[in-house]
């Protein structure tokens, strides 16, 4: 089972992962409030779909006025997205996450997935974000790591710390990065996640390391645990 993006971002919101500022919007009008409510110079117009590929597709635009996040919201809502992902046939965007814009320094990808040949969860993480990790384990798979978690102690400080500096995160922002993994296992176990993947994980020019995209796949024998996250999906 599948969640939009914003609905991903605001569960990790709740167990201490930093995420961009951002609001759902339905109509044009929406939309245009939400930026005004954000009051940032620059806000990000993005298609909500079951599908990556989004910004190769049209979807993911940078407005830098309410004018241009207008015309953005008119160019995506109520059309059909292709990806990758979708097939031929495509997606209809029904709503859009409009989010505030970030000072990206450099993307990462961190991802959780659950791996059954070991009944252990993975976290994996690579420098080589924005790009799909399929991509980067077909053409440079040494630069992917991996952690093995022992589902009797749990993601540990040291295992997430080992990480961050395999990928190489400036060493001032380790401490954060670490938190910001912790925060993700966290997430993936209590909500019964089957894939957590942030990507691109990113650090700021303001020192902060956020998820800038969040895809959260879910379990389907444990929905009736989490009801409140699936009910406007």
């Amino acid at each position: 089972m599948n969640i939009h993006e914003y609905q991903g971002k605001a569960v990790l919101r709740s167990y201490g992962v930093s995420v961009p500022n951002g609001k759902v919007a339905f109509t044009v009008e929406e939309a245009v409030e939400a930026a005004k409510e954000l009051g940032t110079e620059v806000c990000v117009v993005k298609a909500q779909i079951h599908a990556g590929g989004r910004g190769k597709a049209g979807g993911v635009k940078v407005a830098k006025n309410l004018d241009e996040v207008r015309t953005y919201a008119e160019s995506i809502l109520g059309t059909t997205l292709v990806t990758h992902q979708t097939g031929p046939e495509g997606k209809e965007v029904k709503r859009l996450l409009i989010e505030e814009g970030c000072d990206i320094k450099k993307e990462y990808y961190v991802g959780l997935v659950l791996d059954r040949a070991t009944s252990q969860v993975v976290l994996m993480a690579s420098e080589e974000g924005g790009t799909e990790i399929e991509e980067v384990a077909e053409k440079t798979p040494e630069k992917i790591f991996k952690e093995y978690i022992d589902p009797a102690v749990g993601l540990q400080g040291f295992q997430a710390r080992r990480i961050a500096f395999n990928i190489n995160i400036p060493k001032e922002l380790v401490g954060q990065a670490v938190k910001f993994m912790m925060g993700l296992y966290r997430a993936f176990i209590e909500k019964d996640c089957s894939i957590a993947e942030i990507n691109p994980l990113v650090t700021t020019g303001d020192g902060k390391v956020m998820a800038l995209d969040a895809k959260l796949n879910f379990d389907s024998n444990a929905l009736y645990r989490h009801k409140d996250i699936f009910r406007t999906s």
